[in-house]
């Protein structure tokens, strides 16, 4: 499938004003060229969060960046019996995160272009080791692990490489070598699923716009031979963070919704993704609500389209920016919490007050999600109008523990028992 394409046709009623919902995406670079940086708004984007912005937000607030310090830490707030401390630091701008059986942490850098490991060899809870085992390979962002097997994705291409007994990767090879260009939403994820299959989360390329490409705003599945793919979901804006539940095998991802329709719609959304779904963007959000703002779709009518699409099973906070998503499975957290799923939120650039900027606990009864909990926050100071941490990713650590990634700062968190 080519990776450049004519840009998306933008379907705008007249509440849009005279203003374009959808940025037009730099769909003319080749391949092979470095995507738009993952913190830097393109300047499309830019230009259409000036236009809306004006028009549907009254203000809107970024907190400014602090940087980090040791006695930060004492501003987070955790459930009782949990501390946070430090795993490493000055890592740059460490986004995703891997964990080897052998207790090995990968952490992807897509501003640096490489995979760093990091490794605690002597169980103090702070990485003595650190190497590069991929460089060269710029925007860098989806990882996972799997039988031996290193994947990582950048915005059109999926490269695989072997994991050597100390912990480093052979030469990497290519996997998939044409995935959609990368438009607004240009990082891409990655994990394996209880089936055996890669499964790859491609952004739309755009805030709300009719896509030309089928396998942008969706979520993508390919047999480990790299042989082939398909489109598993659709309807998908931006869904960084998935994961299978440990009981159930079902599959859960968090939604990214549209910015620019004010400070409270349209929500995040808890999706369960299911093959052969569509779950309504740009046109639909939440539990099948039509946008007020987006036009019809192609042949029919928003009404028409949602009554076809999968509604939400659950919704958070709009503009909290969901990111990675791992369930629980270790014995260090009490035994309630397993089964149970963490999620990074990153936190809003265009809302006030601003949102997110924490670790969330996303309870589940008997498979079934039933609400949300705050696990860390504290990373928001001066009632919002600074921050030192935006949250990129969590995993499970070897030992039970959770690692939560800053590529503000370039630390990376342990939240764990207190001893």
């Amino acid at each position: 499938m080519p990776s450049s394409r004519p840009p998306p046709r933008c379907a705008l009623s007249a509440l849009a004003l005279a203003a374009a919902a959808c940025a037009s995406s730099p769909s003319s670079r080749p391949p092979s060229a470095p995507g738009p940086n993952p913190e830097v708004k393109p300047p499309e984007a830019r230009a259409e969060s000036e236009r809306i912005g004006k028009a549907t937000i009254s203000h809107v607030s970024r907190p400014e960046t602090v940087p980090f310090r040791p006695e930060l830490l004492r501003r987070l707030s955790l459930p009782p019996g949990f501390r946070a401390d430090v795993f490493a630091q000055e890592l740059g701008s460490p986004r995703m995160l891997a964990v080897g059986s052998d207790g090995a942490v990968y952490v992807t850098r897509p501003r640096h272009g490489d995979v760093l490991l990091l490794r605690d060899r002597d169980g103090d809870g702070r990485a003595e080791e650190r190497k590069t085992v991929l460089s060269g390979l710029p925007l860098v962002h989806g990882i996972t692990l799997h039988q031996g097997r290193a994947y990582v994705a950048t915005p059109t291409e999926v490269w695989v490489a072997n994991v050597l007994p100390d912990g480093s990767w052979g030469e990497r090879q290519p996997f998939l070598r044409d995935l959609p260009d990368g438009g607004q939403h240009a990082n891409r994820t990655l994990a394996v699923g209880p089936d055996g299959m890669l499964y790859i989360s491609v952004g739309s390329s755009c805030n709300a716009c009719d896509e030309t490409n089928p396998e942008h705003a969706a979520l993508l599945r390919a047999p480990l031979d790299g042989s082939r793919r398909e489109r598993f979901a659709s309807g998908l804006r931006n869904t960084i963070g998935f994961g299978w539940h440990p009981d159930t095998r079902e599959l859960w991802g968090m939604d990214h919704g549209s910015d620019h329709r004010g400070d409270d719609v349209p929500p995040e959304e808890l999706n369960r993704l299911v093959q052969g779904g569509d779950y309504g963007w740009p046109y639909v959000f939440g539990q099948r609500q039509v946008d007020p703002i987006i036009g019809d779709p192609p042949s029919t009518t928003k009404e028409a389209y949602a009554r076809k699409t999968v509604p939400s099973v659950l919704e958070y906070q709009a503009h909290a920016a969901p990111m990675g998503m791992v369930f629980y499975t270790g014995a260090m957290l009490p035994a309630e919490y397993r089964g149970d799923a963490f999620i990074a939120m990153r936190g809003s650039w265009n809302r006030r007050p601003p949102v997110g900027y924490k670790l969330v606990r996303l309870r589940f009864e008997n498979g079934q999600p039933r609400g949300f909990d705050d696990f860390v926050t504290g990373f928001l100071l001066d009632e919002g109008s600074q921050h030192f941490a935006r949250l990129a990713d969590v995993a499970q650590a070897h030992d039970g523990a959770l690692l939560l990634s800053d590529d503000t700062n370039g630390v990376l968190y342990r939240i764990s028992r207190a001893r």
